[in-house]
C-alpha cells in the first residue's frame, strides 16, 4: 500500500473505530456489527504494524479492552486480565506445542497435557468472593482497570450470590464470558423493548452496562467460568482440575472442553467444534488451549499482554474469487520494493478488499522462500481471477489462481531491475527475499519513508510533526534529512517567503508549539535515537540491546568505523553474488551464489581492529552477524554516516539506564553454558534480564559472571583464562529467588 493511502486509512480507521467504542461502551448503541468492528480493528492493527509512524497515540489498538467511560465505579484487578495469542492453522499450533516443549525442556517423549474448549464470543467477566460471598463484579477494562459492574452481575442466574462445596479459598476470584444464547437474542430483538441489537456478543455488553440494574435482570444474559484471578490457595494441580472445582462451586463450565496429549488431538477437538459450531446456540470464534499443568503454566509465565501457556485457535478466513487489475511496487525505508496487488473490489469476511500483498518477485513466480513450488507452481498475472483471504482476518493475501480463466493475453510479471522512483538498481543480496534499490538517500521513496520514520512515536515521537507534514516539508524541499528538522525554525523564520505560521492550517500559536515540541526532542535517549535512523534489521528490541552493550553513540560509532573494511568486503560479495545471480539460470544457481560471496569474503583479509570489533559487537545479547554488518554499512556509508553526524551535532544523547531492580547481578554481563539441568535456558534467560542483568551469548573480557552447567567447555576456559567469575547452577538458583 502507497504510505499516503495507508495514512488515510489509518486515520479513517482510527477515527471510525473510536466512534464505535463510544457508541457501544457509553452510548450502549453499537453502529458496527461484531464481525465488522474486530474486521476493522485488525486492518488497523496490521496497517499500524507496516506503517507505525502513521499510528494514533489514542489508537484502538493499544487498548486491551476499552478504560471505564465513568458512568460505573471504577474496579483495579489484582491480576491483569490479559488476552490471548493466536493461531490460524495446524502449524501455529504445532509450534505453540513445541515452544512448550522447548521453554521447559521436555524431551520430545514427554507426554505435554493441554486443554482445548470452545472460545465464546461475549464479555469477560471477573468475580471476586471473599469467604463463599460474592463481593465484587468487574468487567476487563483495559485489562488492569475495569468497571464494578456488581449490581447488574447478581441479577445473572448462572453467577452464584455464594460458592458451594467444601474448602472454598477465603479469596477467589472467578473469571469467565458473560454471553446470550442465539434464541434468546433472538427473542430480545423481536420484543417491544425499543432496542434492536447488531449481534449476541453487543447485547450482552450492552445488557450488563446498564445503569439500571432491573433492565439487566430482564435480560436473559448466561455465563461461562473458566479462568481466575487472584487466589488465596491454589483450586487443584491442573486447569482440568481447576475448572472442575467451579464446576462444584456453581457455576457453569462449557461441557465441551477436552483434555489433549498431542497436535493432532488437538486439531480434531477443534475441527469437532467447528462443526458443531452452529447448533450450539450460541457464538464461538476458536477454540482455547492451555497448557493443562498449573506448574507448568507458572514456571512459563507472561508476555506483557499474553500467557505463554495458551494461545486461541481461531477459525479459518472467509475466502473470495476476484480480478487481478494491476501489480504495483511500492519501495519502502529500507529500499525494498514490495508487490501489491490492485483487486476489483470484493468482500471478504464483512469487508471490501481491493489491495492483497504480493510478497516478493519469488511469490509471484510460484516459489515459496526455500525454492519450491507454491500453489502447484502457477505464477500470478494481471487479469488472473485469484482468490483472495485475509491471513488472521487482517491482511489480505492471493491464495489461489484459476488457469482456466486466466486470458490469452496474460504474460508472465516481469519484476522490475530498477527503482520505479528513482531509476536505481534493484539488488536482490543473497538470502533475502526483496529486491532493495540502491539508491539510499537519492531515492525520495526512501528519504520521505525513513523521515516518517524518524518522527514516528516509537523513535523522537515529536508532537505536531506527523507524516502528512512531514510530506508536505519533504516535498516543499524544507527537509531532506532528519538533522533539518532541527535547524526548521531558523529557517522557516522572519524574511523566509513562506513562514510556517502562514501555510494553509497553520497559525503563530501551532507553529511556536512544533517548534518547542522539536526543543524538547534534542534530549534523546540512545536507544531511541538508533531506532529512529530507520537502519534494516534495527527494530526497538535490537535498538535497546545495542546501547546497553555500547553504552554511548560515540564507543558505537568508534567501534563501527573500525569495521569499515568488514562492510566493504560484504558490499564486494554482495555485488559479486547479484552478478552471479543475474547469469545463473539453471541448477546450482543457489550454490554457486553462495561460492562467489565466499570467494571475495575469503579473498578480504580484516585487520586485527576490525576483527576485534566485529567479535565484540557478537558478544553481546540479541547483537548477530545480520545487524552488525547492517550497522557497519549505513555508519561506512559517507552520505549515510554524513547526515547522521550532522543530526547528532543537534542532540544531547542520553546513555541507557540500568534496570530498576536491587539485585546483585543488575547492570552485569552474564553469560550461560553447559546444560542447566534445573531450569532451562529460556527461563535462565528470562529470569536474569528480570532482574537487571544482561545475557551475552559468548564470553568476553565485558562478562561478569558465567553460569556453567554440566559439559561446559570452550567458553569455561575462556572465562577462566579472562578471570571471570564461574558458578554453577545451584548457585545461580539462589540468585534467581532473589
Amino acid at each position: 500500500m502507497a504510505p499516503d493511502l495507508a495514512a488515510d486509512e489509518i486515520a479513517h480507521l482510527t477515527q471510525e473505530l473510536l466512534l464505535a467504542d463510544q457508541a457501544y461502551h457509553t452510548e450502549d448503541a453499537p453502529e458496527l456489527s461484531d464481525a465488522e468492528y474486530d474486521a476493522k480493528k485488525r486492518r488497523l492493527a496490521a496497517l499500524e504494524q507496516y506503517f507505525p509512524e502513521y499510528a494514533s497515540q489514542e489508537s484502538p489498538t493499544t487498548k486491551v479492552g476499552a478504560a471505564p467511560d465513568g458512568r460505573f465505579p471504577k474496579a483495579a484487578h489484582s491480576v491483569p486480565m490479559l488476552s490471548l495469542e493466536n493461531a490460524f492453522d495446524a502449524e501455529d499450533v504445532q509450534a505453540f506445542v513445541q515452544r512448550i516443549r522447548t521453554f521447559l525442556s521436555l524431551p520430545s517423549s514427554a507426554p505435554v497435557e493441554v486443554t482445548a474448549e470452545p472460545k465464546i464470543d461475549g464479555l469477560s467477566l471477573s468475580l471476586r468472593y471473599e469467604h463463599g460471598e460474592l463481593v465484587l463484579a468487574a468487567t476487563r477494562g483495559d485489562g488492569a482497570l475495569g468497571e464494578n459492574v456488581t449490581p447488574n452481575a447478581r441479577t445473572i442466574s448462572d453467577i452464584p450470590q455464594r460458592l458451594s462445596g467444601d474448602d472454598i479459598p477465603e479469596v477467589v476470584e472467578i473469571r469467565g464470558e458473560v454471553y446470550m444464547s442465539h434464541e434468546d437474542f433472538e427473542k430480545l430483538n423481536a420484543s417491544d423493548s425499543g432496542r434492536t441489537f447488531a449481534n449476541p456478543r453487543n447485547a450482552a455488553a450492552g445488557s450488563l452496562r446498564q445503569l439500571d440494574p432491573a433492565v439487566t435482570a430482564a435480560r436473559p444474559l448466561r455465563f461461562f467460568a473458566y479462568a481466575w484471578g487472584q487466589l488465596s490457595q491454589p483450586l487443584a494441580v491442573t486447569q482440568m482440575g481447576a475448572v472442575e472445582r467451579m464446576l462444584e462451586f456453581g457455576f457453569r463450565t462449557n461441557p465441551n472442553m477436552r483434555l489433549c496429549h498431542s497436535v493432532d488431538e488437538l486439531i480434531a477437538v477443534w475441527s469437532g467444534i467447528e462443526q458443531m459450531r452452529a447448533t450450539l446456540g450460541y457464538d464461538i470464534d476458536g477454540v482455547v488451549y492451555k497448557v493443562n499443568d498449573l506448574g507448568y503454566q507458572a514456571r512459563m509465565g507472561m508476555r506483557s499482554t499474553t500467557p505463554r501457556w495458551a494461545i486461541a485457535h481461531k477459525f479459518p478466513a472467509e475466502r473470495a474469487w476476484t480480478r487481478l487489475e494491476a501489480i504495483d511496487i511500492q519501495v519502502g525505508r529500507t529500499g525494498a520494493l514490495s508487490p501489491v496487488a490492485r483487486l476489483h473490489p470484493v468482500t471478504v469476511g464483512g469487508v471490501v478488499v481491493s489491495n492483497a500483498t504480493l510478497h516478493n518477485e519469488d511469490y509471484i513466480a510460484g516459489l515459496g522462500a526455500d525454492g519450491s513450488e507454491i500453489r502447484g507452481g502457477k505464477d500470478i498475472r494481471v487479469g488472473d481471477w485469484v482468490e483472495v483471504y485475509r491471513a488472521g482476518d487482517v491482511i489480505p493475501k492471493v491464495a489461489d489462481v484459476d488457469l482456466a480463466k486466466r486470458p490469452a493475453e496474460a504474460v508472465s510479471y516481469a519484476f522490475p531491475k530498477t527503482c520505479p522512483e528513482c531509476g536505481s538498481p534493484a539488488v536482490r543480496e543473497e538470502g533475502d527475499s526483496a529486491r532493495r534499490c540502491t539508491g539510499g538517500l537519492i531515492c525520495p521513496a526512501q528519504a520521505v519513508e525513513k523521515l516518517k520514520h524518524f518522527v514516528s512515536r516509537a523513535a523522537f515521537d515529536i508532537d505536531g510533526l506527523g507524516a502528512k507534514l512531514v510530506e508536505e516539508l519533504f516535498r516543499d524541499g524544507w527537509i531532506a534529512e532528519p538533522a533539518d528538522i532541527f535547524t526548521l525554525q531558523d529557517r522557516f523564520g522572519s524574511g523566509q517567503p513562506r513562514q510556517l505560521k502562514n501555510r494553509e492550517g497553520w497559525g503563530e500559536k501551532s507553529a511556536t508549539s512544533l517548534f518547542n515540541a522539536i526543543d524538547k526532542q534534542r534530549q534523546i535517549a540512545l536507544a531511541k535515537l538508533l531506532f529512529a535512523l530507520g537502519i534494516r534489521h534495527l527494530g526497538e528490541v535490537a535498538a535497546a540491546d545495542v546501547a546497553r552493550h555500547y553504552g554511548s553513540f560515540d564507543a558505537l560509532a568508534a567501534s563501527l568505523d573500525r569495521l569499515h573494511p568488514a562492510a566493504e568486503a560484504h558490499r564486494a560479495a554482495d555485488l559479486a553474488a547479484e552478478a552471479e545471480r543475474e547469469a545463473a539460470e539453471h541448477e546450482g544457481r543457489r550454490a554457486r551464489i553462495s561460492e562467489a560471496r565466499a570467494a571475495v569474503l575469503e579473498q578480504f583479509d580484516l585487520p586485527p581492529d576490525a576483527r576485534a570489533a566485529w567479535e565484540d559487537a557478537l558478544s553481546a545479547n540479541g547483537i548477530g552477524p545480520v545487524l552488525v554488518m547492517s550497522l557497519s554499512e549505513a555508519f561506512s556509508n559517507a552520505k549515510e554516516r554524513a547526515a547522521i553526524d550532522r543530526l547528532v551535532g543537534f542532540l544531547t544523547i542520553l546513555a541507557p539506564e540500568a534496570r530498576a531492580t536491587d539485585s546483585e547481578i543488575t547492570g552485569k554481563t552474564l553469560v550461560f553454558t553447559g546444560t542447566l539441568e534445573k531450569m532451562t535456558r529460556a527461563e535462565a534467560k528470562a529470569r536474569a534480564e528480570a532482574l537487571g542483568a544482561h545475557v551475552a551469548g559468548s564470553v568476553s573480557a565485558k562478562t561478569d559472571l558465567l553460569i556453567a552447567g554440566p559439559g561446559a567447555g570452550s567458553k569455561a576456559k575462556k572465562a577462566a583464562d579472562l578471570g571471570i567469575k564461574v558458578i554453577d547452577e545451584d548457585e545461580w538458583l539462589a540468585i534467581a529467588k532473589g
